[in-house]
């Protein structure tokens, strides 16, 4: 016999209890998707917008610039996220020997720079940076008998400059992460391990990095993501220069918007941005994720 289908006292309560958030997510995330694709085939006026069908989609792929801040952002991307995953990795397994509250210590130390205000954080590396013989770096260079650098106006150390300002920029919640995922390693594998007579990096290789290969994946895939969405560093160390060779694309598609005023430009190239990062997300799942179970 056929179950009617019955709603609940329960199943009121627990749609109550996300209608919340369904609202939320809804108003702030799938209202603005839709209508950034709707402008996308726009020429975007405040009053009376005029539909241009593909325009703007053809517009973005001849522009030359385009393309370029799409190839600084792989650029920046391929240098900053493996190496970051390798740092947080490495100072994960430096933190896990120590007693809980040493731990916890260094826990919060590491996430310190992910609480800090992104614009105080980059006003302390523009310090860093000065080209004057006052910087930080430029004294260190100073100090190793090397010339001084113009870091963020030269082309040749702007992207250079970031890429490190990432990387030594604390990776709190990647470290804090992978220490979860070696906490959940029973301990039997390197009780089994030491019986063997198992070195330290052979335990690594073939206990510590397969059983954490969900959360490598996971950091891989989010860190892509947020990688080619990157704006305050380019936004506030460089502005783009110099001759556009830090400019990102999502610089680019917040100078089309709120610079230029180009609002369909800016959101046809914000949903190709978006097929751009869901092909190499769908990628990175199909080469790494065969084999990982969540």
């Amino acid at each position: 016999m056929k179950k009617k289908f019955r709603i609940k006292r329960d199943d009121i309560d627990g749609y109550l209890f996300i209608l919340v958030a369904l609202v939320i997510f809804s108003v702030f995330t799938i209202y603005p998707v839709i209508s950034a694709v709707i402008t996308s085939f726009q020429n975007y006026k405040p009053f009376g917008s005029e539909w241009v069908q593909f325009d703007n989609y053809k517009t973005a792929l001849s522009n030359s610039l385009f393309y370029k801040s799409i190839k600084n952002t792989a650029v920046y991307t391929l240098l900053t996220v493996p190496f970051s995953l390798v740092i947080a990795f490495v100072v994960a397994l430096l933190i896990m020997p120590f007693k809980k509250k040493t731990q916890s210590l260094f826990k919060a130390l590491y996430y310190i720079p992910a609480v800090a205000s992104g614009v105080a954080t980059s006003v302390v590396w523009l310090w860093i940076y000065d080209s004057s013989p006052s910087g930080l770096f430029n004294q260190l260079m100073k100090f190793l008998h090397l010339p001084m650098q113009n870091w963020l106006a030269s082309s040749k150390t702007a992207m250079l400059s970031l890429i490190i300002m990432s990387l030594l920029n604390g990776q709190g919640s990647s470290i804090i992460i992978y220490i979860a995922a070696l906490l959940g390693i029973d301990t039997s594998y390197f009780e089994a391990a030491d019986i063997d007579g198992a070195s330290f990096l052979q335990k690594v290789r073939y206990i510590v990095l397969p059983l954490c290969k969900p959360t490598t994946l996971f950091l891989l895939v989010t860190g892509i993501i947020n990688s080619f969405q990157v704006f305050q560093n380019a936004y506030m160390m460089t502005g783009g220069g110099p001759d556009n060779n830090t400019t990102m694309i999502g610089l680019l598609i917040f100078n089309n918007a709120f610079v230029y005023g180009k609002y369909g430009l800016a959101c046809a190239q914000g949903v190709l941005l978006t097929i751009i990062i869901a092909g190499l997300t769908a990628i990175q799942f199909r080469v790494a994720g065969d084999d990982v179970e969540y």
